[in-house]
């Protein structure tokens, strides 16, 4: 009998990226810069988060918009380097999530996406 959707390990090639921005003009900036370089297939951009956190011995209060990128596991360390390098913050969130399971055809498109780029092939 052959198992419906993706194996354990195909699922496991699938990541979600949660990084903040201080606005949604940044968000957008960013997940656009991202998205040209094909390190992530989708960004979803979430407005009116309200961030609590310690900064320099201070407790900040802040509005921010929270980006959701999907990329694969193999485009980590690159989209880590550019959100570094593109990011307006000292220190920006990166945060990784491992999935339990991505439907296949998803996880197809998801791979299409973040390879290599086919007008260049």
């Amino acid at each position: 009998m052959r198992a419906m959707g993706p194996s354990r390990s195909e699922g496991a090639e699938a990541r979600l990226v949660l990084v903040t921005a201080p606005d949604e003009a940044v968000a957008e900036r960013l997940s656009r810069a991202l998205l040209e370089r094909r390190l992530v297939a989708c960004c979803n951009l979430v407005g009116g988060v309200r961030s609590l956190y310690r900064w320099e011995g201070r407790v900040e209060d802040a509005r921010e918009v929270l980006i959701v990128a999907k990329t694969t596991r193999r485009r980590i360390a690159e989209l880590e380097q550019a959100v570094a390098e593109l990011h307006p913050y000292d220190v920006p969130e990166f945060v990784v999530l491992d999935p339990a399971h991505v439907a296949g055809p998803y996880l197809d498109w998801l791979r299409g996406e973040t390879g290599p780029d086919p007008a260049r092939a």
